[in-house]
């Protein structure tokens, strides 16, 4: 990991998205196309809007790919990660070349995954916008994460913390109405970026950055294996850095 970097919680977005936007131009300018990397939830709303003011981007030049999303949604569900995406972004950008979202609703969640895992295993992502869970998961591995499996997208079980989020984040009504199961890109897949850009406000993400940053680099907080991608960048507000031995940032390796 490059190093983490501390931001006012009205500034975080606006940091990560700059961070982004830059290396999405240098792609464009470079090879004439950049492919991203999307994340979904609330811890994301800010990098997105931002994003998606960003100067000087030809978006008919960016294909974007979507990190995860339940089994069995429809995307019509407030929840559906592909309604977010097409909702915070997708439909506030001039039209992108490609936006390949996971149907997590698909007759064949196995299937699916090949389908994407053909198509992103033709590109090089140039960077993937990402968070952090409350339990320290990356996209949809939630602990403890499969930290071997090259299959570039995975059929993953959600532990209870992960669905607990989800309703404390508002968008189911009950418990029971969080779907267990999902279809997740992989670890080694995201790790593949050449640039990952991590956005990570609150304070109920504290425990879960200080272990990324400070414990064991570990299938028991995922998001640790962060530290070993040579240009990776986390954007933290004050509450998320609360519980770290130096809350205002400092290079990291």
């Amino acid at each position: 990991m490059e190093r983490f970097i501390f931001a006012e919680v009205d500034s975080l977005g606006l940091a990560a998205a700059a961070d982004a936007a830059e290396h999405i131009r240098a792609a464009i300018g470079k090879r004439g196309q950049a492919n991203i990397i999307l994340a979904t939830g609330t811890s994301q709303l800010k990098t997105l809007d931002a994003l998606v003011a960003a100067q000087e981007i030809d978006w008919s030049k960016v294909t974007m790919f979507h990190l995860d999303e339940y089994i069995g949604l429809a995307d019509t569900h407030k929840a559906s990660f592909r309604k977010y995406l097409r909702e915070q972004f997708v439909q506030r950008v001039p039209k992108l070349a490609a936006a390949h979202f996971v149907s997590g609703d698909a007759a064949d969640p196995a299937a699916e995954c090949r389908r994407l895992g053909a198509l992103i295993s033709a590109l090089t992502i140039d960077v993937a916008l990402v968070g952090i869970g409350e339990n320290g998961h990356l996209a949809f591995n939630d602990p403890p994460a499969d930290f071997q499996t090259l299959e570039p997208y995975i059929i993953v079980d959600l532990d209870d913390r992960c669905r607990r989020q989800q309703l404390g984040e508002g968008w189911f009504a009950r418990f029971e109405d969080v779907p267990s199961r999902a279809i997740s890109m992989g670890i080694r897949q995201i790790l593949k970026s050449r640039h990952i850009v991590v956005s990570v406000p609150d304070q109920r993400k504290a425990e879960a950055v200080r272990n990324t940053l400070e414990g064991p680099i570990s299938p028991n907080c995922p998001a640790s294996i962060l530290r070993t991608h040579p240009s990776c960048r986390m954007y933290l507000d004050e509450p998320a850095a609360s519980m770290l031995s130096n809350p205002k940032g400092c290079n990291q390796s």
